[in-house]
């Protein structure tokens, strides 16, 4: 199947200056949900004196997802140049390296293609990043759509799914906190992004070969460690649109499994490389601990109750990981050197 750079309207080729922001959004066979996007930024308040465009990433779709961008942009407005890119090597992290690339501005905010942002997502973006220009990346405010019903005790799990509420002021994430906004509405400062972040990236995002996840927190602690801030900004709001074939149990229990296994790089690169020898130990320890207790604690529930489940997965997982990172880096550097 043949992949063509679908263009825009050669009005819109036309367009030599640099924008003021970037959409950038990030599909794996997203032809059925990108139109709820795409149709969301084509009604986005108040950016009459912006220069923006929207580039949608193809992280090497087999669906008709070129088909339809191609169709959008036969009736897009042309003042707002909406762009194809096709990427085919499979990982999310790709797709946004490719974005940083091509995009013209110096904001560069990533939509994935179940995020509807808010009719004002892309000014209040903007904006934000006028006014804070030490901040190298700020997080939405992340609401949950679901489909069908959600399992019992779905609350201990829910931030598992980048639905990030972290109330209503702008704030700085502190790094003791250890904890970073996902990607689903991230805005970042692209030259922060492309003077700290590899490349080569050890995560590359969940595909049909693996579950790997976490490679926007690796990203974006590439950025802190290059002295940027990162913030929440819950004046950006956007909905995390979920279905219910990814509340059942065959997708959840391989998705934590990712996320835990994933854990290692997650936790390792935020540190100095003097502490990771002694702080392996101490998360060994912690997540073998975590597991046994989970395993007492909920013994008689685990093939009932789905959270519970999920649960063991990420511990038990977490304790692999530096085994399983570790393999998979040896594996990497083989094929790079054959």
């Amino acid at each position: 199947m043949s992949h063509p750079l679908v263009l825009s309207s050669p009005a819109i080729e036309t367009v030599q200056r640099p924008c003021d922001f970037t959409v950038a959004i990030c599909t794996y066979n997203g032809a059925q949900r990108i139109p709820a996007v795409l149709d969301r930024l084509r009604q986005q308040l108040d950016t009459q004196n912006l220069c923006w465009e929207v580039f949608v990433i193809d992280n090497n779709s087999s669906d008709s997802t070129a088909t339809v961008v191609e169709q959008y942009q036969q009736n897009w407005p042309s003042e707002i140049p909406l762009r194809y890119f096709f990427e085919k090597r499979q990982g999310a992290a790709y797709a946004r390296q490719l974005a940083m690339q091509k995009a013209t501005s110096e904001l560069v905010g990533f939509l994935d293609d179940d995020n509807i942002p808010a009719e004002n997502w892309v000014v209040t973006a903007y904006e934000f990043g006028q006014q804070h220009p030490h901040v190298g990346a700020y997080g939405s405010q992340i609401h949950g759509q679901f489909e069908g019903e959600l399992p019992d005790d779905f609350h201990r799990i829910q931030s598992f799914f980048a639905l990030t509420q972290r109330g209503e002021e702008a704030h700085v994430y502190q790094p003791r906190q250890r904890v970073l906004p996902p990607s689903a509405g991230l805005v970042a400062r692209r030259q922060a992004w492309l003077n700290n972040v590899p490349e080569q990236l050890i995560l590359t995002g969940r595909h049909d070969e693996q579950m790997l996840t976490g490679e926007d927190l690796e990203a974006i602690s590439h950025i802190r460690r290059g002295n940027w801030e990162i913030w929440h900004n819950p004046a950006m709001k956007v909905w995390h649109q979920i279905p219910a074939r990814r509340l059942q149990r065959n997708y959840l229990l391989p998705f934590f499994r990712g996320i835990g296994l994933s854990r290692h790089v997650t936790r390792m690169v935020n540190m100095p490389s003097w502490q990771r020898p002694f702080m392996f130990w101490v998360y060994a320890a912690s997540d073998l601990k975590k597991a046994l207790h989970h395993i007492l604690t909920y013994r008689t529930r685990l093939k009932t109750n789905i959270v519970s489940a999920c649960e063991l997965e990420f511990y038990l997982h977490s304790l692999i990981s530096p085994l399983y990172i570790w393999r998979l880096l040896l594996l990497r550097f083989f094929k790079n050197e054959s």
